[in-house]
């Protein structure tokens, strides 16, 4: 479908609307919310990964990204060593608060409509990202993700497959993470001079790796114009000793491509 392109004030209607519902849902809903912090670390790390804080972009300057590592340190000290109890659901805004002046982030890079933009908190997708993906690779249940609707840059030094990301709008786009098991998980994310880390942690081994793989990956052309990009992720679970136990569907990407698909003659 074409995207539509809704006023301002449209907007700030709707956004005020799925705000005033989501304040609603963390108050009165059923949920049972992740808050305890520990500053020691359980000692058995499921999975870790990083990803590098100062990437040059096409049409991006450079302030952007060394402002968004100032509102990353600060988001990550609202989250690190926070523990997710069985039964327990980690909220990723309800957890870091709206980002605002006061508190001290600035502005940062926004993606709004397929757009990059400045905007107050900009950069904190980065940190979602990361969430999201490292979450794949644990026995953690992801019940909350939103999905990039424009895919702005192209695959420069792509490492990971095409929609593994989760982005993040205060508060309705949310990013949430259920402990169904019976241990409890513990998160850890710090920053280096160069990469964004994270870990998620318990305090008993791991019995499964696991595998992110795509398929139906396609680029097409749309009848209103422009490209639409599509694919499906899905996670291979292995023992320890390497035998594939079965192989689960996480989730369907559909994005509006941003830049030209096709190579340039010759």
């Amino acid at each position: 479908m074409k995207p539509i392109a809704r006023g301002k004030w449209r907007l700030a209607a709707g956004m005020a609307y799925f705000r005033w519902k989501r304040y609603v849902q963390w108050t009165f809903g059923r949920t049972r919310f992740a808050h305890e912090k520990r500053s020691e670390w359980l000692r058995y790390v499921h999975y870790s990964h990083q990803t590098i804080l100062l990437r040059p972009l096409q049409n991006v300057e450079m302030w952007m990204q060394h402002n968004k590592v100032i509102n990353l340190r600060l988001a990550i000290a609202r989250l690190d060593g926070l523990i997710i109890h069985p039964g327990e659901t980690f909220s990723y805004w309800k957890q870091i608060g709206k980002p605002t002046r006061s508190k001290g982030y600035v502005e940062g890079m926004l993606l709004s409509q397929g757009r990059v933009t400045a905007g107050v908190g900009g950069g904190l997708c980065q940190l979602s990202n990361l969430l999201y993906w490292m979450t794949l690779h644990t026995p953690l249940t992801v019940t909350e993700r939103h999905r990039h609707s424009f895919d702005v840059f192209p695959d420069s030094h792509r490492t990971q497959p095409f929609g593994s990301g989760a982005t993040c709008f205060y508060n309705y786009l949310d990013l949430q993470i259920a402990n169904q098991t019976q241990q409890p998980f513990q998160l850890h994310v710090y920053l280096t001079d160069t990469h964004l880390v994270g870990e998620w942690r318990s305090d008993m081994p791991p019995t499964r790796t696991y595998v992110i793989i795509e398929k139906e990956h396609e680029i097409l052309p749309s009848i209103w114009g422009g490209y639409e990009r599509k694919n499906e992720l899905y996670r291979d679970v292995y023992t320890l000793e390497g035998e594939r136990v079965e192989q689960e569907w996480l989730t369907e990407n559909r994005a509006y491509l941003m830049y030209e698909p096709l190579l340039p003659k010759g």
